[in-house]
């Protein structure tokens, strides 16, 4: 996964953590197009803060990461429900019955996380 795509995760599932304001630059240079500059102007802090902000917020969505481990979870359960659904297709077009052994220990092993 590309460096974006992490963080927009980790915003998703940890963003509300965050202070208001903390959110609202992260968002605003992260996913906006608000440069460092534009967003020191806006919000009336020095470029080198806001810079500095971003780094926190995004070091805080790492640490709640490195110890609840969401992001993980949810790309593991994602990467096995696409496995199912893809055994789910070959059941449907072969007829072969014994590839449901390894649905169900997939859906096992979803349900253990």
């Amino acid at each position: 996964m590309d460096k974006l795509g992490r963080e927009s995760l980790l915003y998703d599932f940890y963003g509300e953590l965050l202070t208001k304001r903390q959110q609202e630059i992260y968002e605003n240079v992260r996913f906006g197009d608000l440069s460092l500059s534009e967003a020191a102007a806006t919000y009336g802090v020095s470029r080198q803060g806001i810079h500095d902000m971003i780094k926190r917020s995004e070091e805080a969505l790492e640490a709640y990461e490195a110890k609840l481990g969401l992001v993980d979870k949810y790309l593991n359960d994602r990467k096995d429900v696409l496995k199912i659904r893809e055994l789910a297709d070959t059941i449907r077009q072969s007829g072969d019955l014994s590839l449901l052994d390894e649905i169900i220990l997939l859906s096992e092993r979803i349900e253990e996380r």
